[in-house]
């Protein structure tokens, strides 16, 4: 038995070193540059984005329009040395932000007014004239309906 568990550890270790092991292959430098913006002037959303990087140092800068039509923009770097670090600046504008229509308000009594509606099958109502299908029972604070 003692053999046997020999043998199967120098099995396990003969397989381990047979595994070659790769260095991470170099794929070169790393970089890009990219940029989109949206300008929807029904709606209001206006806002554009460009970025660069090369290697480990990302640069970029983005801005839109707040709703309070107040222009923002963002102005970033990111590195190992320094981290994240970004300068943002808050500019008035001209640009006016399309507000949706307010609701018109509801009255609270109609709420507390509005009857609640109870279905029940035949057989739980006591009908004087009683008819096929099913009775519905209405009741509000003022008034009380079963028909």
């Amino acid at each position: 038995m003692a053999k046997l568990c020999y043998l199967l550890c120098l099995a396990l270790i003969s397989a381990v070193y047979a595994v070659e092991l790769h260095a991470e292959p170099d794929y070169g430098p790393v970089a890009y540059e990219f940029h989109w913006s949206v300008n929807d002037p029904h709606t209001g959303d206006i806002k554009s984005q460009k970025e660069t990087r090369k290697d480990d140092k990302v640069e970029g800068q983005y801005t839109l329009i707040d709703a309070d039509g107040y222009l923002r923009t963002v102005d970033y770097t990111s590195d190992a040395h320094n981290g994240f670090n970004a300068v943002v600046r808050r500019e008035p504008t001209d640009i006016k932000i399309p507000q949706p229509a307010a609701e018109p308000k509801k009255l609270l009594a109609a709420k507390i007014i509005a009857p609640i509606v109870h279905y029940a099958p035949k057989a739980l109502l006591k009908v004087e004239h009683p008819a096929e299908g099913n009775y519905v029972s209405v009741s509000g604070p003022v008034a009380q309906y079963k028909y």
